[in-house]
Parts: structure tokens; sequence; C-alpha cells
């Protein structure tokens, strides 16, 4: 029986607020036509939009919050990995590598404190001043439904006050269902009217202390983010004055006065040329037998040849004396193959100079000189001893003084302008890759 007790308390209760619910959906139909009268209060509506306009501004300055935060976190995250390269990159023998270590690691610490400290003194009072706003704004839509059965049942009381035919009875029970209406009406209508109010007016202060702390927290941020970006200029300021003058430990250099291209192949040149290598030229000083056996035919001429300074004067020499022992041959012989202006045609020297119209390039020529070439294209030279070539430079060749330093694809020269103007070889030589160059002769 107290099960059906229970059950028929809870139907009737299920049946009152479908009543109601029918009541009121009438009313506010009568009222929208105009056949009803509305109680109106002006001033609590308009402490309603400032309500709503409230929330809403909390809303947005929240999610704008947590927005801010996400990219704190993000900017975190990037200056980290942007520290763990300079800490990759920075080598163990570099002076301050202890100090960058410890800039990084004081760098992730701020970080992770201003973060913190903007959920602890922005985010989580955000939360709590926007946790206020649900219960509130469920109490004014109560308070609207309490305000529509309060005019609901004024009006079925006046009703039956101005009908023809009066029941008493009615009338009592329509009065006190009006008066209790009326009752809760009221006890929400002046609770909400002292909030409302006072709501609006915390916002100035919330406002204040959320943006004064995450001001006041940003400034203490960058105040020590700058002592730590200090630090750090001042120790790469330190490594950079240390290693200005390109002072690395690379390799150790040759004794020799002409430094080596060691293991180093040409680069290769901008039309896509292939590398070609550098051709040994050799001299053969001697005149083949069909040459001399030709009647009144002439002594080729060699091309210039790679020779140091002395062994030339030495080679043009014997090259005199051994024409000068064929002529005396062929003409002891009666022989007429070799006529006397081919015994001219080799050059006369004096102290290993050659002279006449070739001795006097020579004479001009660097020590040892080889043969010329011409720059094709450009070439920027990337250690001391390359020559930095623009093309159309002319370069006088030379040998290598220790033919062992001399590596594949590489040429030893002077410029000739450099040496027209100078003619200190030590000052102007350097090495440079032959396939940049064209020999032209």
């Amino acid at each position: 029986m107290a099960e059906l007790g229970s059950k028929g308390v809870t139907a009737g209760k299920i049946a009152s607020n479908v009543q109601k619910k029918l009541t009121r959906a009438q009313e506010k139909v009568l009222q929208k036509l105009g056949k009803a009268d509305e109680t109106k209060d002006e001033q609590f509506e308009q402490c309603v939009q400032n309500f709503n306009k409230q929330l809403s501004e909390g809303t947005r300055l929240q999610k704008d919050l947590r927005t801010y935060l996400a990219s704190v976190k993000a900017m975190h995250e990037a200056s980290k990995k942007l520290t763990e390269c300079l800490q990759e990159v920075y080598e163990p023998d570099w002076p301050g590598r202890d100090d960058t270590n410890k800039i990084a690691e004081n760098n992730d610490l701020l970080w992770t404190d201003f973060h913190q400290k903007l959920v602890d003194q922005a985010l989580l009072t955000m939360d709590t001043y926007l946790g206020q706003f649900p219960d509130i704004k469920s109490r004014i839509a109560k308070r609207g439904r309490k305000l529509v059965d309060y005019d609901s049942a004024r009006h079925h009381f006046e009703a039956l006050q101005t009908a023809k035919k009066k029941d008493e009875t009615k009338i009592a029970k329509a009065e006190e269902e009006l008066v209790k209406a009326q009752k809760v009406f009221e006890e929400m209508n002046v609770d909400l009217q002292e909030e409302l109010p006072s709501l609006w007016n915390s916002r100035v202060g919330f406002y204040v202390n959320t943006f004064q702390s995450i001001a006041g927290l940003e400034e203490n941020f960058h105040k020590e983010m700058s002592k730590l970006n200090q630090n750090l200029h001042d120790v790469l300021l330190g490594l950079d004055k240390q290693y200005s003058g390109n002072a690395f430990p690379v390799k150790a250099q040759p004794s020799d006065s002409t430094p080596a291209k060691a293991n180093k192949s040409p680069s290769p040149p901008p039309d896509g040329s292939p590398i070609t290598s550098p051709e040994t030229k050799t001299v053969n000083h001697e005149l083949e037998p069909s040459t001399l056996e030709a009647p009144g035919a002439s002594i080729p001429k060699s091309p210039s040849q790679p020779a140091e300074a002395a062994h030339a004067g030495a080679e043009a020499a014997g090259s005199e004396a051994a024409g000068a022992e064929a002529s005396k041959t062929e003409a002891d012989s009666g022989s007429s193959s070799l006529p006397a202006v081919v015994v001219e045609t080799f050059p006369a020297t004096v102290n290993g100079t050659v002279e006449g119209g070739a001795s006097s390039e020579r004479a001009d020529m660097p020590p040892g000189f080889l043969f010329k070439v011409q720059a094709m294209h450009d070439y920027t030279a990337t250690d001391s001893d390359e020559l930095q070539l623009k093309a159309g430079d002319v370069v006088l060749v030379i040998p290598f003084e220790n033919p062992e330093e001399q590596d594949e694809g590489w040429l030893m020269g002077v410029k000739e302008s450099d040496w027209i103007q100078r003619k200190e070889l030590d000052q102007c030589r350097g090495v440079f890759p032959e396939n940049f160059t064209e020999r032209v002769q």
C-alpha cells in the first residue's frame, strides 16, 4: 500500500507539472495576442541584459585565455627545440659550453613556471568567475516561469471576480493560489534584483585583477628571459672573439712555402664540362731522322716545355752544340741535307738564357714557366693558397716546387697581370682547377 501511495504521489506531481505547463503556455499565448496583460519590470529586464552581456564577455575571455595558454605552451616547445639544437651544434671544446647548457636548462624552467602561474592566477580564477553564471541563469529562467504563474493566477482571480455568477468558494481558492504564486515570484525576484547588479559591478574588479596578473607574469617572465638572452649573447660573443680570425685547427699545413691541395678534387665548371686531369707535357729535343734526311726540310719548333730555369738553359746549350756538331759532320761528308739556315733557327743561349725573339718572351716569364692558360669561367678561391679567377684571366703555369704535392686536376700558376705588376712569385702564385681554364700557348 505504501508503494501504491508513493506511486500515487508521484503521478499526482507529474500531473500537476503538466497542468502548470499548459496553463503557462495558454497565458503566454494570450499575452502575445494582447488579450492578457503582462507584468513588466524594466529595471530587472536591464539587469538581465547586462547579465547576458557579462556572460558572453566572460565566455569569450575564457576562450581567448585558453588560446593564449596553448600558444605559450607551443612557444615553450619551440624554444626548447631551439636550445636543444644549440646544445647539439656547440662543440665540446668551444668555450662556454657549460654556460650554454645552464642557460638552456633555465630557459626551460622559466617557460614552465610562466605557464603554470598563468593557469593558477588567471585561468582558474576565470573558471571560478564563470562558475556562478549557470546557477543565476537557471534562477532567472525560473523567475520568468513564476512570473507567468503569477500573471495566470491574477487573471484567473480577476475573471472569477468579474463573473456574473460568482462562486465564493472558487474565488477564495483562486485568491489563495494568487497569493501563493505572488509570494514565490517575489521571493525569487527580490533575490535576483540584489544579485544581478552586484554581479554586474563585480566584472570591473575581475577584469582588473585578471589582466594585472597576466601583465605582471609577462613582465617578470620577459625580464628573466632577457637576462638569459644577455648571458647567451655574452657566451656567443666570447666564442666569436676566439675564432674571429678563422683560426680553426682544420689541418696541419706542409712546411714547404707552397701549400698542397691535399685530397681535394676540383669543382666542375659552370657549363658542366667534364673534369680533366692536368697532362704531363714532355719535350723531345732530338730531331727525328726523317726530318734531317729530307732535303731542305726545316726543323719543327718545340712547344713551350716544363723545365726548371737552369735545366732549360742547359738543354738549350746542348741543343746548340748538337746542331753545330751535326753541321760539321754533314759538311765533312759532303751532304747538303741540312742547309746552313737550319742551324741559325736554333736560338743562341747565354748562361742558360735564350736570346732572340723567343728569349725576350721567356725573360719576362716567371722561373720555370711552362705554358699559358686562360680562364673560361669564374672561380672563387676557397683557401688562401688558391687563385681567384675571372673569365678571361690569363695564367702563367709554373711547376710545383715539390711535385708530390700536386693533386690531380690542379695546376700551379700566377696571373699574368699580377706577374707584370709585381714580379714577386711567392706573393702571387697559387693553385687553381685546370678544368676551369683552356690552354692558349
